[in-house]
């Protein structure tokens, strides 16, 4: 069958070869028995797995011997061709497997295996739950064969289903790396990469969580922890000087040099007073200062006692301290 006579020939673009092949001819299609199994000394497992997203359903026929090694697979789709090809892939995936391996592979699994290219997806990405159907079949199996229920192999809440992201993962991500865009979100989990349902409401499928929602949600504990931790810092004196605000820097600066420089001047009818202080975009902070007295137009003041102050307050305060004469 020509590409273009099952799907307008753009939106066919967006799927692989490898897709259009097992769409019309699928290599696991097919259905196995109990005469299968005994043949084999084999146990045989059938699971049964619909996606709610479109009405698809795909069934799943594993032969198990008695090391839980998956011998032989075959399916039956009830749905597009996309499920068709992402079921037809799931069971080559299965083969030669132990049950418990085989419960580790996951949709994207299913959809890199599917790619023409390492770095062009398979199927668009409204069609991404057809593999998250392979996916979730895989674990009803597994749970009919170890005698648990499917859900306990999945013990997080799934934000994004294409990409089978969950929650705490989202949020982990976000904190560790100090993300601020959903954009970012999507480049470090693929979260939102594919159906985009997850990204905000309004997409094709509601969903109880968005990306946008959490993202905001953890920026804002993390600013609030932020602003805790500061004011407990604040509180016990281990506020470090880049973090304070500028009336504490000021009070700072104006503190070291009370007890360290000031008397020196002074003993010489000199002194000076901070007019300004600023954090540069190269990480250094700038202090600016004035010379009073008799420090107003000494030779050393540009040289040994510049030196000296800038000096006092690395030790004190910062090693990136720069002071500045004005």
């Amino acid at each position: 069958m020509a590409k273009n006579d099952l799907i307008g020939g753009a939106l066919w673009d967006a799927y692989s070869n490898k897709v259009s092949q097992r769409m019309d001819n699928p290599t696991h299609l097919g259905v196995l028995t109990e005469n299968d199994a005994q043949a084999k000394n084999a146990k045989l497992i059938v699971a049964d797995y619909g996606a709610e997203a479109c009405g698809d359903a795909v069934r799943l026929y594993w032969l198990v011997d008695k090391d839980d090694v998956i011998i032989d697979a075959r399916f039956k789709s009830f749905g597009c061709g996309t499920a068709i090809a992402s079921s037809d892939m799931m069971v080559e995936l299965c083969l030669g497997k132990k049950v418990q391996d085989a419960v580790k592979i996951t949709n994207l699994d299913v959809e890199r295996a599917l790619r023409d290219e390492p770095d062009t997806p398979a199927v668009p990405g409204q069609k991404m739950h057809c593999s998250v159907m392979a996916y979730d079949v895989i674990k009803k199996a597994a749970g009919l064969y170890l005698g648990k229920d499917a859900q306990d192999f999945e013990d997080e809440i799934i934000v994004c289903e294409c990409a089978r992201v969950s929650l705490s993962t989202i949020r982990e991500v976000i904190r560790i790396n100090d993300l601020t865009t959903v954009e970012e979100i999507t480049s470090y989990t693929k979260a939102g990469a594919f159906c985009k349902s997850c990204i905000r409401p309004g997409g094709h499928e509601e969903r109880k969580y968005y990306l946008v929602d959490i993202l905001r949600d953890v920026r804002a504990e993390m600013e609030e922890e932020k602003l805790k931790e500061a004011m407990r810092k604040q509180v016990s004196g281990e506020l470090s000087f880049k973090e304070m605000t500028m009336v504490q820097k000021v009070k700072a600066v104006d503190k070291t040099i009370d007890e360290t420089v000031r008397p020196m001047l002074m003993m010489d009818g000199g002194n000076m007073e901070i007019i300004d202080i600023k954090d540069t975009s190269d990480g250094y902070i700038d202090i600016y200062i004035r010379y009073m007295g008799a420090c107003n137009g000494c030779a050393s003041a540009a040289t040994g006692t510049l030196f000296a102050i800038e000096n006092v307050l690395q030790e004190h305060l910062d090693r990136n301290i720069r002071v500045l004469p004005i």
